[in-house]
């Protein structure tokens, strides 16, 4: 089974940055498409983030200006750079990869800003 395995969450004071990877546990799954998302308690779980084979990107308006999604060249590897952190950003965050064939969940690392 490909797992989507995520990294890179953490505590961090408003302002502050943090770098999330996420990277398909088998190295033959071709990304076409990827997606973070995150989930506040209490809250439904929103986009935050997408990109397209294509390099097409679209992003949250909460998080414009701010987070960039980008993957690594030659590698089945996505990453969310979170800059200028707010306490509203606190969530889960879970990314998604998705293959000509499927879509995978990564198993969510957890994002805490302190005011």
């Amino acid at each position: 089974q490909v797992q989507a395995v995520e990294s890179g969450g953490g505590l961090v004071q408003a302002g502050g940055s943090l770098r999330l990877s996420c990277a398909a546990s088998r190295s033959n799954f071709r990304i076409v498409a990827m997606a973070w998302y995150r989930q506040a308690p209490g809250k439904q779980r929103e986009l935050v983030a997408a990109i397209t084979s294509g390099g097409s990107t679209n992003y949250a308006d909460s998080v414009k200006g701010r987070f960039t999604i980008s993957r690594e060249n030659g590698k089945n590897t996505i990453y969310l750079q979170m800059n200028s952190l707010k306490p509203e950003d606190t969530a889960v965050y879970y990314c998604q990869l998705s293959s000509d064939r499927m879509f995978v969940w990564g198993q969510g690392t957890q994002v805490t800003v302190s005011s």
